[in-house]
């Protein structure tokens, strides 16, 4: 381990301010290496700070859902509101020391390799420099609007739930929600006692876990500000709780499947109405989706005025959504929980790699990382929270330092070496064909379409046990998987704009 000291090489770029970037650099700051955070937003927190519609939670626990490092008494829920995460991430930013490194406002749309140095150009055509370069832009990024026929001709008001306008007063009109994902789930959980008529357009009924998402006490709160080790023996409780229980249920030990689908059916079985019900039953295995936490969700789903549409849409109407049946159902706020492009990673930037090769010619079957972090092509080169992390249902934070704990050992390599180092192609084809093969056998390859899943049907996870994963990561990085090749120039790089 290198000791504590402020170095002049290398200079890391890290794109995003959210979650992961947040964690690189503060990563970075402790160890003293140069680092700059391009955000194109004028605020950290990401997907976080993106999502504001009504209901949002996180479907992890708020004791598992920080940083490990960074306890937080001041939840309020079992289960965080997205808008607590948020401050969350601010605050831990201002407290350890990153806010410094962040230049906000600047969008990056070019990555491209110069010699023995990245070249980053922004939206207004500012270039900076950097050695390495960690994308942390996330993976729920891309809003997904489906084409619907017509969508453009709806007279009322119509957005996705990822830009939810709070100008709009939804109470007593009929909306609309066409998809029923974890986003809708918490929606139609949080909404319908307040709107005139709630429409939900199904196309795919989920499993939902029955989550009580209950208040901590003033006292539990004060005790964890009294006791910031108390919180922290909390996480490591929840964690480990967490991980033997639901973490056991997707790793297919048959005593907690059992329990999870038991849950789930009971759950179900709340719906009274049997024709409603039968419209809510899924026709796959628990948890072969992500499983939707909600302790609302059916309940609000009864209510008069609510409605499950399973016909398929055909297209919108000035009025509403006209289904294949023909019918018009007209609704006056149509709201896309439609989720997002989950594989598309870092497609919005353009990326130039080895030989003058996009990134898109790379990854022109299928995005690939060799140890979820280091892309072939790309030399100095790591993402976070990329093609194949471990996104199922557990703390992506976790996953996040799993990542950057890892990454940091890279880094200590091309210091010490002042190298650049690739992993070799055939090393992360042999990795990727291997998980491939292992996801096809996990409950997510059990039979059922998501979005964990890739064009040819494949999970694109990785398809083992969270603690596999950490132990993967855990080690220094095996140089006979990697191409390095030794960096001869010494001076500093500049990450002031350069002309263009």
């Amino acid at each position: 381990m290198l000791r504590r000291r402020q170095t002049e090489w290398p200079r890391v770029a890290i794109v995003g301010a959210g979650m992961s970037g947040i964690l690189m650099g503060i990563k970075l700051h402790k160890r003293g290496i140069p680092f700059t955070i391009y955000e194109k937003a004028s605020s950290v927190g990401g997907t976080w700070r993106e999502n504001t519609y009504p209901g949002l939670i996180c479907d992890v626990p708020s004791q598992y859902y920080r940083y490990s490092f960074e306890p937080n008494p001041d939840w309020s829920l079992q289960f965080s509101p997205g808008s607590e995460i948020c401050r969350y991430l601010e605050k831990t930013a201002h407290r350890r020391a990153v806010y410094p490194h962040i230049r906000f406002g600047c969008e990056i749309v070019s990555i491209k390799l110069n010699e023995d140095c990245w070249v980053l150009r922004t939206q207004t055509r500012e270039q900076f420099t950097a050695d390495v370069v960690i994308t942390a832009v996330g993976f729920l990024h891309h809003p997904f609007v489906p084409p619907l026929k017509g969508l453009n001709d709806f007279q009322g008001v119509a957005f996705h739930s990822a830009h939810w306008d709070h100008n709009i007063n939804i109470r007593g009109k009929c909306v609309g929600i066409v998809g029923n994902g974890s986003t809708g789930v918490q929606l139609v959980g949080e909404i319908t006692p307040h709107v005139g008529k709630l429409k939900l357009f199904q196309r795919t009924a989920q499993w939902i876990f029955p989550a009580v998402n209950g208040p901590f006490s003033e006292k539990t709160k004060k005790l964890f500000r009294l006791c910031p080790l108390l919180a922290n023996v909390s996480y490591w409780r929840v964690r480990r709780s967490f991980l033997g229980t639901f973490g056991k249920a997707l790793e297919g030990d048959p005593k907690w499947k059992a329990w999870l689908d038991g849950l789930c059916q009971q759950n179900l079985d709340t719906v009274k109405d049997p024709k409603l019900r039968a419209k809510l039953t899924p026709t796959y295995k628990p948890a072969c989706k992500r499983i939707v936490l909600s302790g609302q969700f059916y309940q609000a789903i009864q209510m008069p005025h609510a409605e499950v549409i399973v016909e398929a849409i055909d297209h919108v109407a000035p009025k509403g959504i006209v289904t294949r049946d023909g019918k018009l159902h007209e609704v006056d706020i149509l709201v896309l929980a439609t989720g997002y492009k989950a594989h598309d990673f870092i497609s919005s930037i353009e990326i130039i790699g080895m030989q003058g090769r996009d990134l898109k010619q790379l990854w022109a079957n299928g995005p690939t990382a060799y140890q979820t972090v280091a892309i072939p092509g790309l030399p100095n080169f790591f993402s976070v929270i990329g093609p194949y992390s471990p996104v199922n249902n557990t703390s992506i934070i976790s996953c996040a330092e799993t990542q950057v704990a890892y990454i940091m050992r890279c880094i200590d390599t091309i210091l010490r070496g002042r190298i650049s180092m690739t992993p070799k192609v055939e090393q992360a084809d042999r990795q990727i064909a291997e998980w491939r093969k292992a996801a096809m056998n996990t409950i997510w390859g059990s039979g059922c379409k998501s979005w964990y899943q890739d064009k040819e049907g494949v999970p694109l996870i990785y398809p083992y046990s969270p603690q596999q994963f950490e132990d993967d990561l855990s080690h220094a990085p095996i140089l006979e998987h990697y191409d390095l090749r030794t960096i001869a120039r010494t001076r500093p790089l500049s990450t002031q704009p350069t002309a263009t």
